[in-house]
């Protein structure tokens, strides 16, 4: 089989933008116009290609950029590589499908939580947050939970949006996972009200920590 070219790849995507997704996308700062289960599928047929995933990010078009964290080898990237990565994803998608796609696969990953935790850009500082919420849900042994929380009550409330809404998820999972912090973590969001009006469709759990807790800590018991 020949290999598939950056400018093949590219006309494929071309041929799915449609003007209605993009219109969509772009309300949520995504500058694309390709239906995502579209682009699963050309992802499916494309396989696992480091090198083009590698040349696909290069172009900075933000489509191909979520394709190539589909066909890429996660744990064949660097710990520098990701890190300029995750800082020149500029569109929210292509910074999620990277952390989550990618990062969280990659042995490096606790070594990029620690120091994107700590970055003084809150974009790259959510990223830190996103990797520690999968810590605390999976592999919590040598967290400082407690510690966690401080750092929570201390800056979530003035927290930029993308940062303040890692942080409350982290803020929800402690309490979720972690009895003995529960009722420390369910304080915290009451007090600081952190997304407590935001609007939830019916029949979805509200983003606000209180009862965000309580409804899968419900959910847990009756099953």
């Amino acid at each position: 089989m020949a290999e598939t070219t950056v400018a093949e790849v590219m006309a494929e995507l071309a041929a799915l933008e449609d003007p209605k997704a993009r219109a969509v996308n772009e309300k949520h700062g995504d500058d694309h116009g390709v239906n995502l289960s579209k682009l699963r599928a050309l992802a499916k047929r494309l396989k696992t290609q480091q090198e083009l995933a590698r040349r696909l990010w290069g172009t900075a078009d933000t489509a191909a950029r979520l394709l190539a964290t589909l066909i890429c080898r996660p744990k064949a990237f660097e710990r520098d590589e990701l890190d300029v990565m995750l800082r020149e994803a500029r569109t929210p998608k292509v910074h999620d499908w990277l952390v989550n796609y990618v990062v969280k696969k990659n042995p490096h990953a606790e070594e990029l939580r620690l120091v994107w935790s700590a970055d003084p850009d809150p974009v790259v500082a959510s990223a830190g947050w996103a990797l520690t919420i999968e810590r605390v849900a999976k592999k919590p042994e040598g967290l400082d939970l407690a510690g966690l929380l401080d750092v929570i009550e201390a800056e979530m409330k003035d927290a930029p949006d993308r940062l303040q809404w890692a942080m409350n998820h982290c803020l929800a999972q402690i309490g979720i996972e972690h009895a003995e912090h529960r009722a420390r973590a369910i304080d915290i969001g009451e007090r600081l009200e952190v997304l407590k009006d935001y609007p939830t469709p019916p029949n979805c759990t509200s983003p606000f920590a209180p009862t965000w807790i309580n409804e899968m800590v419900r959910r847990q018991h009756d099953k």
